[in-house]
C-alpha cells in the first residue's frame, strides 16, 4: 500500500510543478505580450464557442487566465486525472449520486437493458451552459431509443473561486444542499432528462475525471464513448455521431 501511496504523491508533486511553472510564464508572457496572449486565449476559445458567446466579452474571462484561482482550478482537474478510473472498453463505475429529491441512488440505476445511456457531466459553466440547446437536441432526436443524465458536479466558475465577470452567480459548494441548489438552476433550461448531483466527495467526479465538463455514453455497463474534458474538447456533437450509430433514431432520420 506504501508505494502506490508514494508513487501518487510524486505524481502529484511532479504535475503541481508543472502547473506552476506553466501558470508562471504565461504570467510572464502576459504582462510583457498582452496583446498577442490574448489572441492565442482567444483563438482557444473559438473550440468551445466561448470566444462567440454573446454573454461574455473578453475582457470577462481572459484577463483571468493565470491568475491564482486560475493556478489552483488548473491544479485540482490535472490531480483528479489521476483518479481517472473510467476506460474505453471497460466497465462504467458505479457511483454514488443524489437526486433533486435528495435520494441518493446509482448512475447504473438510470441504464435500462441494452439502451445507451449518455452521461453529461458539468455545472453552470459558460461552455456548458453554451452547448446546452445542443445536448437538448440529442434528448429530442434519440429519446426513443437512448437515456440520458445530467450528472451536476462542483463548480468549475464559482465567484468566489476562478471567476469569470458575467458568469452564473454561484459560490463554492459548502454543502450538499448548496450544490442541489445550483443543480435546481438547470431546471429553468428544461432540461428534459433527469439532474442528479455528485456526492460532497466528488466521487463521480473523481472516477469519471469529469471536471470541468465531459460527456459519457455507457451501453450495457460498458464505456462506449469517452469524450475529450472540457472546456475545449466538449462536443455533444460527438455523442451524436455515436449514438447514430448505436441506434438511428426516427429523429435523426428525418433531418437527412
Amino acid at each position: 500500500m506504501g508505494l502506490p501511496w508514494l508513487g501518487l504523491w510524486l505524481k502529484r508533486l511532479g504535475i503541481f510543478l508543472q502547473v506552476a511553472v506553466e501558470v508562471a510564464v504565461g504570467k510572464v508572457l502576459m504582462i510583457l505580450f498582452p496583446e498577442r496572449v490574448k489572441r492565442n486565449i482567444l483563438a482557444m476559445g473559438q473550440k468551445t464557442g466561448m470566444a462567440r458567446n454573446p454573454r461574455f466579452s473578453p475582457d470577462n474571462w481572459v484577463p483571468t487566465f493565470f491568475s491564482i484561482q486560475y493556478f489552483w482550478f488548473v491544479l485540482k482537474v490535472r490531480w483528479q486525472r489521476l483518479e481517472d478510473r473510467a476506460e474505453y472498453g471497460g466497465l462504467a463505475p458505479n457511483c454514488t449520486v443524489v437526486c433533486l429529491s435528495g435520494q441518493e441512488c446509482n448512475i447504473w440505476d438510470f441504464i435500462q437493458g441494452n439502451r445507451p445511456l449518455v452521461l453529461n457531466f458539468g455545472s453552470c459553466t459558460p461552455s456548458f451552459l453554451l452547448k446546452f440547446d445542443q445536448f437538448k437536441r440529442l434528448v429530442d432526436d434519440f429519446a426513443s431509443t437512448a437515456d440520458f443524465l445530467i450528472i451536476y458536479i462542483e463548480e468549475a466558475h464559482a465567484t468566489d473561486g476562478w471567476a469569470f465577470k458575467n458568469n452564473v452567480d454561484i459560490r463554492q459548494h459548502r454543502n450538499l444542499q448548496d450544490r442541489l441548489r445550483a443543480a435546481h438552476r438547470l431546471l429553468d433550461r428544461s432540461p428534459q432528462c433527469p439532474v442528479v448531483v455528485d456526492t460532497m466527495q466528488n466521487q463521480s467526479s473523481q472516477l469519471y475525471a469529469a471536471l470541468p465538463e465531459r460527456l459519457y455514453v455507457i451501453q450495457e455497463g460498458r464505456i462506449c464513448y469517452k469524450g475529450k474534458p472540457g472546456p475545449w474538447n466538449y462536443n455533444p456533437e460527438e455523442v451524436r455521431a455515436v449514438l447514430e450509430k448505436l441506434c438511428p433514431s426516427p429523429g435523426h432520420m428525418a433531418q437527412l
